[in-house]
């Protein structure tokens, strides 16, 4: 038998999830800040493009959020 959906955390799940896209996004361009003289042209744009993909994930999970949101006053 499959169990029930359970959906009671799961903003809290996406807000830990936006919590820690943000903070590996935060340490990356701080890296990038602060090494960039040091790095390849390659790790760069491999950081770079990483973090616009971070960026991304958080747009998605903000709009999870509001789906949640939404479904919980149903």
């Amino acid at each position: 038998m499959a169990k029930p959906d359970n959906r009671a955390d799961n903003v809290e799940h996406l807000q830990q999830s936006i919590q820690h896209t943000m903070q590996n996004l935060h340490e990356a361009e701080d890296y990038l800040n602060e090494f960039s003289s040091e790095i390849s042209s390659k790790e760069r744009e491999q950081i770079e493009a990483k973090n616009e993909r971070r960026k991304e994930s958080i747009k998605g999970f903000r709009e999870e959020v509001k789906d949640e949101a939404a479904h919980s006053q149903e």
